[in-house]
């Protein structure tokens, strides 16, 4: 009875990991089709749409020339009465004008310049929003994956770690094993039931971080990772020549000569201030003479033309403003252009060592780990080591695994990042397609 009450137990912790590891409805993506949904629904990109709306509208505004004004006024009119019914016949002092404004020193292609290389930006922006979406997307992607098989190794581990603690338990009743050896069995069991824990949670976290990115938070906890992982092939180092034309087809760095050249254009602009501008005027002016039948002598017509003095002042502020405007722009692509050379080695150096870790794990460590823990479940199985040397075996592959998933996760990210450097003609086709 004692040994029957031991096995169910065993079966009922064995159930109890199966049914944590019971998934529910999953959504299986590929990182094509994550690629895609996020292009889509990503609340970035939404973002990086409108603003180059916006900036399309701004063109618009910027282009528009002045409406001219209409004046309509009275004046002379005489309290005490103006005598008769006929409005037309009063002596009453009517004025109808239009004035027009005539901007000078080619403000407005200025300004429609300005606006214009900001649009360029603004659409610059967008395809960098996309190709830094491409990078993020597959980084939470490697992670989902990472997550997964953790998951997996974890429970295959417990589900072990449960048979080899019910086996124990079986020995302990014939007396063929100690108690103590039989609690640490059960200690390192316990472990693995944790680590099937925490591994649901990075799961869960992991699931949640990818539907963020995709616009999908409805359907954060079915998401699943289905493609595998990418082969461990390396792209070969950029020439100087290769660096310095990935560094100028950049749209981050594209967007910042942009908006230089917009900066460029607020400081011609903010010059032409002191050309002066002109307002032309143009009215009719309707006062009937007492006497007149006709109606006809105070009809008369006038012109005027307005011009500003620059007696106070010489918009020397606006043209300091833009100065400053233009330096700190080009200052600003000099960082960006830094930053962007940056990245690229950057990326490179991560892509080799990630590359260096996975050959390591996979070739070398996760192999000897596998020798050394079937060897000592051999010899334990023949009475040439104890329980410990067993667990510790164990212990070894299983921390071994976790290492090797995550170097693969690590060069799978590096490898992304890689591909969002580089392949700029790609994102461009891409996103050009999907507009």
């Amino acid at each position: 009875m004692k040994l029957f009450s031991v096995f169910v137990s065993s079966l009922l912790a064995v159930y109890c990991v199966a049914s944590i590891a019971a998934p529910d409805e999953v959504w299986s993506l590929t990182l094509a089709d994550a690629q895609a949904i996020a292009r889509e629904r990503n609340h970035d990109v939404q973002l990086a749409r409108t603003a180059i709306a916006s900036a399309r509208a701004a063109i618009e505004i910027a282009g528009a020339a002045p409406n001219p004004s209409l004046t309509l006024s009275t004046s002379s009119i005489n309290t005490a009465g103006t005598g008769g019914s006929n409005l037309w016949r009063r002596p009453i002092d009517s004025v109808l004008r239009v004035d027009q404004l005539i901007e000078r020193g080619g403000k407005r292609e200025l300004r429609k310049e300005n606006a214009e290389q900001l649009a360029q930006a603004a659409q610059s922006d967008f395809i960098d929003v996309q190709r830094q979406l491409r990078a993020l997307v597959a980084t939470a992607y490697a992670d989902l994956k990472a997550a997964q098989e953790k998951r997996t190794a974890a429970i295959d581990a417990s589900r072990l770690l449960d048979a080899m603690l019910s086996a124990a338990q079986l020995r302990k009743s014939a007396g063929d094993i100690a108690g103590a050896d039989v609690e640490r069995v059960r200690v390192d069991a316990l472990r693995a039931r944790n680590d099937v824990a925490t591994a649901n949670g990075e799961l869960a976290l992991s699931q949640r971080a990818l539907a963020l990115l995709l616009g999908a938070g409805e359907k954060n906890s079915n998401l699943q990772a289905a493609d595998p992982w990418p082969e461990l092939k390396l792209p070969q180092p950029l020439a100087v020549k290769q660096l310095e034309d990935l560094i100028s087809r950049r749209p981050d760095v594209r967007a910042a000569l942009a908006r230089l050249e917009a900066a460029d254009a607020g400081r011609r602009l903010a010059q032409s201030l002191r050309t002066r501008d002109v307002s032309l005027g143009m009215q009719y002016e309707h006062f009937p003479q007492p006497g007149d039948p006709n109606n006809s002598s105070g009809n008369s017509v006038g012109f005027s033309v307005q011009v500003p003095l620059f007696t106070r002042y010489y918009y020397s502020g606006e043209i300091l403003a833009a100065e400053a405007a233009r330096t700190s722009a080009e200052q600003n692509l000099q960082r960006v252009r830094a930053i962007a050379e940056n990245e690229l080695g950057a990326a490179w150096s991560s892509l080799m060592t990630a590359a260096e870790r996975v050959r390591r794990n996979r070739d070398e460590l996760l192999v000897a780990a596998e020798k050394a823990a079937n060897a000592a479940e051999y010899a334990y199985r023949n009475g040439a080591v104890g329980v410990m040397d067993v667990l510790d075996a164990r212990r070894t592959l299983r921390a071994t695994r976790f290492d090797a998933l995550a170097a693969q996760a690590e060069f799978s990210k590096a490898y992304a990042v890689w591909l969002a450097a580089t392949e700029l003609d790609d994102i461009n086709d891409v996103i050009m397609n999907s507009r």
